[in-house]
């Protein structure tokens, strides 16, 4: 074939894009070249393209069909120097002049960016307690959390806002930067147990029992604790069993208190009556009797030797800087009961947890300048310095990665970044955009059912955009289904935007066959999909990394996916979008990736997943693409509950099944 690239490269993107074209084609001016090429060198020329692709990268490739006809193959990197046609403009403005983005269904994200922003300030106040603060500085010290960080910091919260009201305790917050406001004196409200301010687990008993926070908190400070309380994991409620060994004076069996979810079971519908006013400290890391009858260890838990990071300048602007906001939004009616909003508190976890991870992983003193403050005594969590001697027993001397007021203020910063960028992500994202093989017709007459539903769904095309779709695919065995798909949500996608979908199989053995038979039945690209293989991590290994996080003081390093797992996908996932979201690079690629096959328990942790980030990935792919479930037979009862909460993207499929909605209106 005959091709003709175009260049609107700048500054040194430029001077890669010729280094790599002029090996392949001759110039015919400064920024375009011509000549003819085979299929696998067009390939390799783009694939070299993409892994040297800056920001400033903008590379179109044009088909020369014959005098007067062209037609554009691809663009790498910048797509708004062309159009749809491969065409570049004559002039450039920066003015937003059709002003298409000013209008989206993210009607709560003002409110969602405010709540995760303020959560973050918070959501780590309970490290600054002797206990944990020993478990940073003594890297031998095996002993569990007996009262986990984040319930402190509910209790902290709790004792700040006190018996007031929504507005009270957000007014409260606003005058808190104010000049001549005594700092000592603010803290003092969050530290104050001596007025029964703050009532300390296990040593103010049975006042603290009976005042728990979600049962004493207003609507909006309930939320605002929901995401303190769950930034690593959701309560679970406790359940009493034998551990298998005798108690030593009965001689009976012992009763160990565990998680509920370490064993699942379903639960009938009126426990859940009033369940978030019966959440405790056990809820979130249950303790045995003897546990709460060491009066000295459960003191080291509620003892803050530095007071709290809430007295520093820096935080308190930022508390009240975003306290403003909440006051204004508080005003709609509809926003004091955010807690019942399912979407708007997922998605606002999902921007504290994401934000979490994202800064709890950077150790370049250069990226966390704005915030840093080395002699600040308290810590966030810590690195190990190969340059230390290895003590005996106890691995590596730790040292201080961030300090806790900078972790608190860098989360609080990356939170508003993520929930910012969350509306633009989907058309930030590549997409596949006139792909011939789903366009073209079946030459076997025993297929042609998938050109007339591909037409079919051409023509809800328009109507499905505004009001979602559930299309149900059903047919024998090796009639074509999953190639069906492909094509229906195709034509139901809008050609100036493309499709990105995400296959999900029953069965992991199918996942690498069927994502192979995608790229030879669809002349799909190692850029254009991304195949997820493996399995999920055990319950034991899954708790081993775990433990390997808290002994550095945070559970947020965790990975994002599982060990185990794997993404094969080939591309450039270098989107300043993306290396915002996070440092993790199979991350990017599993949320890039045009179209995604993989196993369906790769993308339920978006709606089930108990620990960790589990559910980021997943969430930021269903957010910005369709769903396909296919070959649901396969599927077990235990798949069956969490499936009710997949329809939380622009389209639900199963193979099938298929809702498709318009983006940010969830179906729960």
């Amino acid at each position: 074939m005959n091709v003709l690239f175009v260049a609107q490269c700048t500054k040194n993107a430029l001077i890669e894009t010729r280094r790599i074209l002029d090996q392949f084609a001759e110039r015919r001016g400064e920024r375009t070249w011509q000549t003819p090429i085979t299929q696998a060198g067009l390939d390799t020329v783009r694939r070299l393209l993409r892994q040297s692709a800056r920001k400033n990268t903008a590379v179109a490739c044009h088909w020369i069909r014959g005098r007067d006809h062209s037609e554009l193959l691809w663009v790498v990197g910048d797509a708004r120097q062309f159009n749809d046609q491969g065409a570049v403009p004559t002039n450039t403005t920066a003015r937003n002049v059709l002003r298409t983005e000013d209008e989206n269904a993210w009607h709560h994200l003002p409110l969602m960016t405010a709540l995760a922003a303020l959560a973050a300030l918070l959501h780590d106040l309970g490290k600054a307690t002797q206990a944990f603060q020993n478990r940073l500085r003594n890297p031998g010290l095996r002993e569990r959390n007996h009262y986990r960080h984040e319930w402190v910091s509910v209790r902290l919260f709790q004792a700040f806002v006190g018996g007031d009201g929504d507005a009270g305790w957000l007014q409260q917050l606003t005058t808190c930067a104010e000049p001549g406001t005594d700092a000592k004196a603010f803290e003092a409200l969050w530290l104050d147990h001596a007025g029964g301010r703050l009532l300390r687990d296990g040593l103010d008993e049975p006042r603290a029992a009976q005042h728990l926070p979600f049962a004493r908190l207003p609507p909006l400070a309930q939320a605002v604790a929901w995401l303190v309380f769950t930034h690593h994991r959701l309560p679970c409620l406790p359940v009493k069993q034998p551990d298998g060994s005798c108690d030593e004076d009965m001689g009976e069996p012992r009763a160990q208190w565990r998680r509920f979810g370490a064993h699942p079971r379903f639960i009938n519908a009126n426990e859940l009556d009033g369940i978030l006013a019966r959440i405790s400290a056990d809820w979130n890391e249950p303790r045995e009797p003897r546990d709460r009858e060491n009066r000295a260890m459960v003191q080291a838990h509620w003892h803050f030797p530095h007071g709290l990071p809430v007295a520093t300048p820096a935080w308190r602007k930022q508390a009240a800087r975003y306290a403003r906001k909440l006051l204004e939004l508080l005003q709609a009616p509809a926003n004091g009961r955010v807690l019942h909003d399912p979407f708007a508190m997922h998605v606002s976890r999902l921007c504290l947890m994401l934000a979490d991870h994202h800064y709890s992983s950077i150790t370049d003193k250069a990226r966390r300048q704005p915030f840093l403050n080395e002699s600040y005594p308290l810590g966030a969590n810590t690195i190990k310095d190969d340059s230390y001697q290895r003590l005996p027993d106890k691995g590596q001397r730790p040292i201080f990665n961030q300090t806790l007021d900078e972790h608190l203020l860098g989360v609080q910063a990356h939170a508003t970044l993520v929930a910012r960028s969350l509306p633009s992500l989907a058309q930030s994202l590549p997409a596949l955009k006139n792909h011939k093989p789903l366009k073209k017709r079946s030459a076997n007459a025993r297929f042609a059912w998938q050109d007339k539903a591909a037409d079919l769904a051409a023509s809800l095309r328009t109507p499905a955009a505004a009001q979602g779709a559930f299309i149900v695919n059903m047919a024998s065995t090796g009639c074509g289904k999953t190639l069906a798909n492909a094509r229906v949500i195709n034509a139901l996608a809008n050609p100036a935007t493309g499709i990105r979908c995400a296959f999900a199989i029953g069965l992991r053995t199918l996942t690498l066959q069927t994502g192979r038979s995608f790229q030879n039945d669809l002349g799909l690209g190692d850029e254009q999909l991304a195949i997820q293989v493996g399995g999920s991590a055990s319950r034991a290994l899954f708790e081993y990394w775990e433990q390997k996080a808290e002994a550095t003081g945070s559970a947020s390093r965790q990975d994002l996916l599982d060990e185990a797992g794997a993404v094969l996908f080939e591309g450039n996932d270098q989107h300043p979008l993306l290396q915002r979201l996070t440092d993790d690079a199979q991350v990017r690629r599993l949320i890039a990736a045009p179209l995604l096959v993989c196993t369906v328990d790769h993308l339920t942790p978006a709606t089930e997943s108990l620990r960790g980030g589990r559910q980021i990935a997943p969430m930021l792919r269903l957010l910005s693409g369709d769903l396909v479930l296919d070959e649901p037979d396969d599927f077990d009862m235990a798949d069956l509950p969490p499936s009710r909460g997949w329809c939380i993207g622009r389209a639900c499929w199963a193979a099938a099944c298929c809702c498709r909605r318009p983006p940010c209106r969830p179906r729960w």
